[in-house]
């Protein structure tokens, strides 16, 4: 048995291969039950009987139909992927306060959550969701057309599927812009993936043109305008009960659905029961009846069709070699018990070692060069589906770790789980790995290998394996443990999207390693390989080391080793503004260390001419990795005007710069990523005053940046928890702010909301932030409607009408005028109301084109001696961007309680 520290080379091809012909290490320490054990096997054999395939092609994470893409990969084991064109960076979040490409982040990993319980491989283009579009022409404009395309038949190029669908039609029944674009996209890359004069850089880069044989949408239901008209030609039974997995294929999709939590907080799984979900065929390269049990109606999706990829080139090896492994995979279903799936062993050793053999004839043959391709991308599958299938019929397992500093009492390991470890890994760290191997069978296997590998090819990692003798063989039970001792090279790359865009205006995202176009994310940086061997068939299985953390609630908590910086520097908040006189305002620097044990550096901020701090620089001194420290810098600018500025913090230590820090999203339970960002402030001089010594309270709903953007015009804010709201005295408050799905988040606010109503009564000024229908239950003073599908105006450069020019809220201490209402991003507001009481005033008018004019953005009501202010206007996304009209308007309404002219 060998054991090594290597590299894993995947080369320059790792781009252009789908999952599904590679073995992959597992990212999960613990699979999900039903990717488990004999309901694994028997999951795998179903695949290893099919060459069906199909893609979906959807917009955003949650369009998705899961419970057919579960049907297909679960029930009827087609090799399913699903092709989502962006990551949500637009939508709502009411699970942590992470909006644009860090909301990215986080719909990328509940997505990736969900698709364990699809079964599927994931995949995404480059453009981003700016936000609720109207149009497929908006999308288009924003994304361009070839933009979109390019990658979408890039994937189908990769993936191969004999069926292309989606859930979108291409029109407006669809909705949402990028829904449509969605649609569209799936039937022209039906045609055009095909087409070797399309993209043919693709081609040049080892892609192989792909024709696939159908196309197909889910039939429009519930959709805006009505039916589409559109025949039903297949249904697919996504209600049907699975013994083997205890659920049905919908149920099973829900739970997965319920990983997607920041748009509504979470899913239900509905009732047992048929649930038919219908498809419109659009377009067929083979002859096809109107009516159809399945997409694959008319295909040879069996192991022998596998042939027909080959042509008329079919040699009789192909046929005898298909015949071949045909013949194991029925012996080892005939043999299968659930009991014991070690009975499939031999069977599916055969196949394998069948599989290897007949690819290297493949290789060594005359067919044309298309036609190998061709077979040989199933064939690998195939090698890749008998690897995993064998790997859980033998109960074989890998597991690794990041060893401790000092070891633990084995009593507490066994009753307690591994000590916690560092999370993140810096370079030039020398640190131990631990890798547990077992087979858990009854059957013996030979243990071959056991590896830790980085997949970079350009960085020398180091190491070795530190053990006593270890066996030759595995078996009942009886673990092997291996412990490497690793050095993390000095150029290790760090642990971070390979994708990033300039700011939130670019809507499409700028590649930094094309190696992983398309992918979800980079690779974790070390794997722990096992390599088997049993009757005669290798055998291989990986997992990526994990790091181990204690969560009150969650107990012992395993993520993937990460790689950061020794040291990350950040500027909170990321952009603002300085109103004009201000003759000085703090900046602070946050300084975050990974170094294991003290460390001591320096940070100073580089400064627009003329610009001084005080100080020029300071020192840092953190004692312990994961530690961080606040540096306050009074900044005094010259000559501030209106414009747009940046001050960048920059830390040393240890003879390096460090110039970037980042920021960890998602919310607990939630796999976290991390999204790296420079250490610059945004700023901007903007003439604005605001009221003197307000007082200011703040209602968090699910999370928004609003109260440190308020800093900037000197405004502390007191937040406001349960018991406040409960029993509190509000009375102290001049004006209390309802931040942001208040309504949906806060039971407390809403259980005793008259408190708030009396406030205003006896004086106080409440202003209403961005809220969701969970609103629209007359929480005002006086009655209104936003109704469960609310307007929303998405063009942030729509024209924006003042229709009370007079009002307070637009004359003291800021005269607003519509040139306030420039240089907005993202959106103009959602959750418009629809209809009010006349008590209510409104202040703004606004639409989008083709829209009827909008006027419930902004309503203003007296109620007895107080204001109430509803808003739909999406200040939350524009004060944290320092736009500056934002700030003047939104000064104005927290002035209100000492404007003189209310």
């Amino acid at each position: 048995m060998k054991s090594s520290l290597a590299l894993f080379a995947m080369g320059c091809a790792f781009a252009q291969l789908p999952y599904s012909t590679a073995i992959q290490p597992s990212v999960n320490a613990h699979e999900i039950a039903i990717n488990r054990g004999s309901t694994a096997v028997w999951q795998s054999l179903k695949k290893l009987h099919t060459r069906a395939s199909l893609i979906m092609i959807t917009a955003h994470p949650d369009d998705e139909d899961g419970g057919m893409l579960t049907y297909e990969s679960r029930g009827q084991g087609t090799r399913v992927a699903l092709l989502t064109l962006n990551r949500g960076e637009g939508g709502a979040n009411v699970m942590s306060p992470d909006y644009f490409d860090a909301l990215g982040l986080v719909r990328t990993m509940e997505l990736l959550a969900a698709d364990g319980y699809y079964g599927v491989d994931q995949y995404w283009t480059r453009v981003v969701d700016y936000g609720f579009s109207k149009t497929k022409a908006e999308s288009i404009s924003k994304w361009t057309h070839d933009r979109v395309l390019y990658d979408v038949v890039r994937v189908v190029r990769m993936v191969r599927p004999l069926v292309v669908t989606s859930v979108f039609v291409g029109g407006p029944s669809d909705g949402h812009g990028n829904h449509q674009t969605a649609g569209a996209m799936a039937q022209e890359v039906f045609r055009a993936a095909g087409d070797p004069n399309m993209f043919p850089d693709q081609i040049k880069a080892g892609l192989k043109p792909w024709t696939p044989l159908k196309d197909y949408v889910r039939a429009p239901f519930g959709r805006r305008g009505g039916g589409s008209g559109l025949a039903v030609n297949v249904e697919i039974p996504e209600g049907t009960y699975d013994p083997v997995l205890g659920m049905s294929y919908v149920q099973i999709s829900r739970e997965g659905l319920g990983f997607q939590k920041s748009q509504n907080g979470g899913s239900s799984i509905p009732q047992a029961g048929e649930m038919p979900s219908r498809y419109h065929r659009f377009g067929s390269n083979i002859q096809a009846a109107d009516k159809e049990e399945s997409f694959f109606d008319g295909v040879d999706t069996s192991l022998l069709g596998i042939g027909t990829l080959a042509g008329n080139e079919n040699s009789g090896f192909l046929s005898e070699g298909l015949r071949e492994i045909n013949a194991s995979v029925e012996e080892a279903t005939s043999k299968f018990s659930a009991a014991h799936p070690e009975m499939t062993a031999p069977a599916l050793a055969a196949g394998l070692k069948a599989t290897i053999a007949l690819i290297d004839r493949l290789n060594k043959s005359n067919l044309p060069e298309d036609a190998k391709y061709n077979v040989r991308h199933e064939l690998e599958i195939k090698r890749v589906q008998f690897n995993d299938a064998l790997a859980e019929a033998l109960g074989l397992s890998v597991a690794s770790t990041v060893a401790p500093a000092t070891e633990p009492n084995p009593l507490m390991v066994m009753f307690m789980g591994p000590p916690e470890t560092f999370r993140a890994a810096i370079p030039n760290q020398t640190f131990g790995v631990n890798v547990h191997v077992v087979d858990q069978s009854p059957t013996s296997v030979e243990l071959k290998g056991v590896t830790v590998r980085s997949y970079e090819q350009n960085q020398q990692w180091g190491g070795e394996a530190q053990h006593s003798s270890v066996p030759s063989s595995l078996s009942n039970d009886k673990p092997v443990d291996v412990k490497f001792v690793v050095h993390v090279p000095e150029n290790a790359e760090f642990t971070r999207p390979y994708f990033t865009r300039p700011d939130i205006e670019q809507s499409y995202y700028d590649v930094e390693d094309r190696r992983f176009l398309n992918r979800p994310l980079k690779p974790y940086p070390l794997a722990a390989w096992a390599e088997f061997g049993y009757d005669g068939a290798p055998i291989r299985i990986g997992q990526y080391v994990q790091t181990v953390q204690r969560i009150t609630g969650q107990g012992t908590v395993l993520q993937p080793l990460t790689i950061a910086p020794a040291i990350g520097v950040a500027i909170a908040p990321r952009a603002g503004i300085v109103p004009l006189n201000e003759n000085s305002f703090p900046v602070t620097a946050v300084v975050h260390s990974n170094v294991k044990g003290s460390a001591k550096g320096t940070v100073r901020l580089e400064l627009p001419e003329g610009w001084r701090s005080q100080p020029q620089a300071t020192e840092f001194s953190t004692s312990d990795d994961g530690q961080d420290q606040s540096v306050t810098f009074q900044v005094s600018p010259a000559n501030l005007s209106e414009k747009p500025y940046r001050v960048t913090a920059v830390a040393e230590y240890d003879g390096r710069r460090y110039a970037e820090g980042y920021a960890v999203t998602g919310y607990p339970t939630l796999r976290p990523y991390f999204l790296y960002r420079p250490a610059t402030y945004r700023l901007s001089g903007v003439n604005v005053k605001v009221a003197p010594d307000l007082r200011v309270g703040y209602v968090m709903g699910s999370g928004d940046d609003v109260p440190s953007s308020l800093e900037h015009l000197g405004v502390h804010v007191t937040f406001l928890g349960p018991a406040d709201v409960a029993s509190g005295d509000l009375s102290k408050y001049d004006v209390i702010l309802l931040g942001v799905r208040t309504y949906a988040a806060r039971d407390d606010l809403r259980v005793y909301n008259s408190r708030i109503l009396n406030y205003v009564k006896n004086g106080g000024v409440v202003i209403v932030e961005y809220n969701t229908p969970e609103y629209d239950r007359n929480y005002g003073p006086y009655p209104y409607s936003m109704t469960s599908n609310p307007e929303e105006v998405t063009d942030e450069a729509s024209k924006v009408k003042i229709l009370e020019p007079s009002n307070a809220v637009f004359n003291w201490p800021n005269k607003i005028t519509e040139a306030d209402f420039g240089g907005w991003v993202e959106e103009r507001g959602s959750k418009w109301m629809k209809t009010w009481d006349s008590h209510y005033q409104a202040l703004l008018e606004t639409h989008d084109e083709g829209q009827e004019p909008q006027k419930g953005g902004l309503l203003y009501a007296k109620y007895g001696k107080g204001l109430y202010i509803y808003n739909a206007y999406a200040f939350y996304r524009q004060l944290p961007e320092g736009v500056p009209g934002a700030y003047r308007l939104f000064a104005n309404l927290i002035s209100l309680p000492k404007n003189p002219q209310r």
